[in-house]
């Protein structure tokens, strides 16, 4: 049989210690002896070398064996009693007796092996009812203290009571792992370490890992001397991970940084809080020490005390400063904005400091900056606010240490270290920010952190100087909790609510105002068009009558004269004409009178009655197709269809018989492809002279004439006119002709629901 030892020989350094596998040391700490123990037959397929000390039977003679045939049916049946039952208990140990000597033993499975470590029954012990009533107290811790830092003070204490341990210490981690020694209690003759930091590096990230999985660790004598573990030598790169192993070897590099310290032994308990390592209780001894099984056990139950008051006590230190924060919020919430300069007042309130515990805030709204208490200046204010509207997005932003993000506010940094800032508007600068000001904190650091390094003749090791090192934070402002956020953002989003009912309430007295302005100017036009048009037909019905009478006598004028008095009198006919349409245009508004179905047939033929002298006269054919009803205003349809049939009858070529006529689209159709409505379009065809079809969209504006010749008479108000009607029935109307060809007006008439 051929055996070989698992030792890992790999050279660790500062260098490569972050990749350090110490979860495979291949070695444990000799106060104790293991056994790696194959699933199912229990044969011996790992053992410490140091069996001999303990069993009196060496590795060589374990090797390769099952674990009945070296220690008999009972200790067996004993061992697989407890891999049933009781193998996931942490607390629950395996008492055995092997080669005639008493064991406390853990066992644990770490995925394909069961490994067994074995440690003699101490003589002087503590008693299991002392072990007990001290961990009672710590029941009573949990009514006694109010704060986590009391409990962890108090825990401290009891743990050290139970260990003996000359300093225990509850070491609290930051976001980036560097400690602080939260809660300690020590001899009376040591330095205090209480308040102390330590780097992160101190701690790299696969122990932390480990301190996850193994909740507690031991060291007996920081001078002791690795013991190997050997296997069978049946497969290559064969191992054993030791990760949740109470005998583990230390890594070399943690060795020689407890040997920089002074430190003879060591305990530590995990600390795990939302999954993630929180901190830890750290004992040391200044000379080695050794706990039996059951005081270990006890001293990791105070870990399990903290865990277990962490959130509570958290959440209790939160619900007191929560409800003072809601508080103000309430008082701020019920403050209600009616103007601009509500803005002053409300950021004049204690309460809207209150409600985050800020120094300073300021609101922009509209270019204005309203401020309060620590504060930048006005320009710096609209500056930072230009910068956080783009950097957030017109979201939120929050930071104790702005310097970080924008390195060139160093200069502001005394005032505005530490900022909550809340946009208020998507398109703008609005927004609400809160100040706190700079606190210079000084950080005392168990020696110097940027030295946790150092390089000598035997090349990188720990850091040897544990001297007080101090820094002194600056730019940092104190940091924001979550009940100051919280209540910060229940109120930016009340505000940015008052802000829009505030700009909305705005715009409705600016639309009043200027409906009312509106109003106003359009009664007063509509009176000066009436008096206008009004008043202006006396004038011309004077030189009419004048005129006719004058030319009444043409035997007495010279025919330059008479051609003069005509052309005069032609041109009060034409202005008299284009005062009536302007009358008629500026009349035309959305009535309120009745809609109704209106048969358009029936109605056609009342117009060709009122036009029969004008169709005589050009002997104009009008041919009427069946049409349908459409929802309208008789009066404004019949004035519709008698300015399009007379601009028919008007604009024929000379010599030209008029023909006109008036057709439906037999389906429904949209007016574009954007318009979701259905509408009935009727058809009023000419022969007319026509338009080139860049001009279809002009000749529906008021005084457009496309044809300036004298014989086609007419004001440039009818299309106009058809137009607004059209509008006024919620329609459409356009034109398509050629020149020379006639004309074709499309008339949309929506469809009644």
């Amino acid at each position: 049989m051929k055996i070989k030892d698992i030792v890992n020989r790999d050279i660790v350094n500062l260098t490569n210690c972050e990749q350090e596998p110490i979860h495979i040391p291949g070695s444990i700490q000799p106060h104790g002896f293991l056994l790696g123990l194959k699933p199912g037959s229990l044969a011996i397929d790992y053992c410490s070398a140091n069996t001999a000390e303990y069993i009196s039977m060496f590795h060589l003679q374990l090797l390769g064996n099952t674990f009945e045939s070296i220690f008999g049916y009972k200790a067996k049946k004993l061992l697989e009693d407890y891999i049933s039952n009781n193998l996931m208990l942490s607390s629950s140990l395996l008492k055995l007796t092997l080669a005639g000597v008493d064991f406390l033993c853990t066992v644990h499975n770490n995925g394909t092996t069961y490994i067994l470590e074995a440690e003699p029954v101490s003589l002087d012990s503590k008693p299991l009812n002392e072990v007990y009533d001290q961990t009672s107290q710590f029941l009573a811790y949990m009514h006694d203290t109010h704060t986590l830092k009391e409990l962890c003070q108090l825990v401290t204490k009891g743990t050290r009571d139970i260990t003996g341990y000359d300093r225990v210490m509850v070491y609290r981690f930051d976001k980036d792992y560097n400690g602080e020694v939260f809660a300690e209690s020590c001899r009376e003759d040591l330095e205090p370490f209480l308040g102390l930091h330590y780097p992160h590096t101190d701690i790299p990230p696969q122990a932390r890992e480990l301190y996850m999985r193994n909740l507690l660790r031991l060291i007996t004598d920081i001078n002791y001397t690795p013991v190997p573990i050997y296997t069978l030598d049946d497969s290559e790169d064969k191992n054993l991970d030791l990760s949740l192993s109470v005998l583990r070897s230390t890594s070399p590099i943690h060795v020689q940084y407890l040997h920089n310290m002074g430190v003879g032994a060591t305990l530590t308990i995990s600390l795990i809080y939302k999954k993630r390592l929180w901190g830890l209780i750290a004992c040391h001894h200044y000379s080695p020490k050794n706990l039996s099984p059951e005081v270990r056990l006890a001293a990791q139950l105070q870990g399990h005390f903290i865990t277990s008051q962490i959130d509570l006590r958290q959440a209790s230190e939160e619900y007191e400063l929560a409800r003072k924060t809601n508080l103000a919020l309430e008082s701020m919430n019920s403050y209600s904005l009616n103007r601009d300069a509500d803005l002053q007042t409300l950021v004049d309130s204690s309460n809207i400091l209150q409600l985050c515990n800020a120094a300073g805030v300021s609101i922009t709204f509209n270019g204005r900056v309203y401020k309060n208490g620590l504060t930048p200046s006005d320009e710096e204010i609209n500056q930072l606010g230009s910068w956080l509207s783009t950097y957030s997005g017109n979201s939120t932003f929050t930071t104790d240490k702005l310097i970080d993000f924008l390195p060139e506010a160093k200069e502001m940094c005394t005032n505005t270290s530490g900022i909550i800032y809340h946009s208020l508007d998507m398109d703008s600068n609005n927004c609400i920010i809160w100040y706190r000001p700079e606190t210079q904190t000084e950080v005392k650091w168990a020696g110097d952190p940027t030295k946790a390094i150092i390089k000598d003749q035997k090349g990188l090791s720990p850091r040897n100087s544990f001297k007080l090192w101090k820094e002194l934070l600056e730019c940092i402002s104190k940091p924001w909790l979550q009940p100051e956020l919280n209540a910060a953002s229940s109120y930016a989003y009340n505000l940015q609510r008052q802000i829009n009912l505030l700009i909305i309430s705005q715009e409705e007295e600016r639309y009043r105002k200027l409906s009312e302005l509106l109003r106003q100017t359009n009664s007063e036009l509509e009176n000066i068009n009436w008096i206008s048009t009004h008043d202006l037909q006396e004038p011309l019905r004077k030189i009419q009558l004048i005129a006719s009478r004058i030319l009444g006598k043409e035997e007495e004028m010279s025919s330059n004269v008479q051609d003069s008095i005509k052309r005069m009198n032609a041109s009060a006919n034409r202005m008299q004409t284009l005062l009536v349409d302007i009358l008629k245009y500026t009349r035309l508004k959305h009535t309120d009178d009745s809609f109704d179905n209106v048969n358009l047939a029936k109605l056609l033929k009342e117009v060709e009655l009122d036009m029969a002298e004008a169709i005589a006269e050009k002997n104009a054919e009008i041919n009427i197709d069946e049409l349908p009803d459409v929802f309208g205003i008789p009066f404004l349809l019949k004035q519709l269809f008698s300015n399009l049939i007379a601009n028919s009858i008007k604009y024929v070529a000379p010599g030209k018989t008029p023909q006109i006529k008036i057709t439906k689209e037999h389906s429904l159709v949209p007016f574009n492809a954007d318009d979701n409505t259905l509408y009935q379009v009727i058809y009023v065809a000419d022969n007319g002279i026509g338009f080139e079809q860049h001009f279809s969209q002009s000749i529906f504006n008021i005084f457009t004439r496309l044809h300036s010749s004298p014989e086609y008479k007419g004001s440039g108000v009818g299309l106009a006119l058809c137009k607004k009607i059209m509008q006024n029935h919620n329609g459409h109307i356009s034109a398509s002709s050629e020149l020379g060809s006639g004309t074709v007006m499309s008339l949309y008439f929506p469809v009644k629901n």
